[in-house]
């Protein structure tokens, strides 16, 4: 648990599987967000397990099951919480083609920038970040002073960018305009490692140009 506000309370499950794409496999841990009240919760990113992130609910009214992008190690265990929970996957459409190539059947419904969900009086809100993957979102909670940033953001640089259906000046260009104005203060938690700040990663930005990808 990393944040309370209004008695919303944000719950990190960490899973661990594969990840798949261009021919390759590798194993990787993801971290799976809950936030939410006693009564309902929003779940970020069903990866790998749906077991563990089932018990993070713990019985809870499912508003939502947001998923950051449409690689197969956020999305694994998507339509088993959908099922168990009743709660709608939803997945931003530029994403649709990375989806399908887990499941023959849609997410339940689309994301798109500037979408607010509710939970527990607390307005989550997406945020396109395309790069990592076209669809790729983040969902920025005021109230609580967090962003969720998939695999958009981590500490100490941007997501990858070097496999299929990916761009470095397109996720360069969403961290600098999308994410990197919040707060300095607002807590960035990530698809996979530890949590960073948005003022900490900031000063970066011009390292991670000259790196490249």
């Amino acid at each position: 648990m990393s944040a309370r506000a209004s008695g919303v309370r944000v719950d990190k499950v960490v899973t661990s599987g594969t990840f798949s794409l261009d021919g390759g496999t590798w194993d990787v841990d993801n971290n799976v967000w809950v936030i939410g009240d006693e009564l309902e919760c929003i779940v970020i990113d069903a990866a790998h397990d749906a077991d563990p992130i089932l018990a993070a609910v713990a019985g809870r009214t499912v508003i939502a099951i947001l998923l950051s992008h449409g690689h197969d190690d956020h999305i694994g265990a998507a339509a088993e919480v959908a099922g168990a929970t009743g709660g709608p996957a939803y997945l931003h459409p530029a994403d649709r083609v990375l989806w399908d190539t887990v499941y023959q059947a849609g997410p339940d419904g689309e994301l798109a920038d500037g979408d607010v969900f509710t939970t527990g009086g607390v307005d989550v809100t997406v945020i396109h970040t395309p790069g990592h993957a076209p669809g790729a979102c983040c969902f920025h909670v005021p109230a609580l002073g967090v962003v969720f940033t998939g695999d958009t953001l981590f500490a100490g640089g941007p997501g990858a960018t070097g496999r299929s259906y990916s761009d470095f000046p397109t996720i360069i260009g969403s961290v600098r305009d999308r994410l990197l104005i919040l707060p300095p203060l607002t807590v960035a938690h990530p698809g996979h490692g530890d949590d960073t700040t948005i003022g900490a990663e900031a000063p970066h930005l011009q390292e991670w140009i000259d790196r490249g990808h």
